[in-house]
């Protein structure tokens, strides 16, 4: 047997043969719920006095923002080495190489500002060195990097290389460069 609630909390008989606008002016101000879920049946059973709820009227989730499966996977939440890594090495080096220029330069990776920076682009450097991307710049940058990271109180900084980015040549040698003068590289 099917029901209905209305706004009164008492139960009153469900007839199909009535449409939508029949039932509410035979019922008066009555909400019925029934609308909401045009699937759902409840069924009283002869012992039980609460409703029995069938399984297939709750396949359709209409009321929900995700489907249970998708806040199980959580696609946007990170790992806890993804959340942790910025405080754990909070130095990163930066270095980018330019047909016509190096540029280096350290970041705290938490707030993001810029602890040191040199690049051969720079006017007292340009005028000094005969090449701007040869092995003596790199040295260059290495060395102004340690220096200037180490005024401003930093001796340990991370490097992380990008995807299929092998430390050698040029970068190796202005990684070389900043830990011979005393920088330490946090693996």
């Amino acid at each position: 047997m099917s029901c209905l609630v209305s706004s009164t909390c008492s139960l009153v008989p469900f007839d199909s043969s009535l449409t939508r606008s029949n039932r509410s002016s035979k019922l008066g101000s009555s909400v019925s719920w029934q609308s909401s879920f045009p699937n759902l049946s409840i069924g009283f059973g002869p012992v039980i006095s609460s409703p029995i709820v069938k399984k297939e009227s709750f396949v359709q989730a209409a009321w929900t923002r995700r489907s249970r499966g998708e806040l199980a996977k959580r696609p946007n939440r990170k790992s806890w080495k993804q959340r942790t890594d910025m405080y754990m090495r909070p130095f990163l080096l930066n270095v980018f190489f330019s047909r016509k220029f190096i540029h280096a330069k350290v970041m705290h990776r938490p707030t993001s500002k810029v602890i040191s920076v040199a690049t051969t682009n720079a006017r007292d450097i340009r005028t000094n060195i005969p090449s701007l991307v040869d092995n003596e710049a790199c040295r260059l940058i290495g060395k102004l990097i340690a220096e200037r990271s180490k005024e401003a109180d930093v001796y340990a900084v991370s490097y992380e290389p990008r995807k299929g980015e092998r430390i050698e040549g040029k970068l190796g040698i202005v990684i070389d460069t900043i830990k011979e003068h005393g920088i330490v590289f946090v693996p």
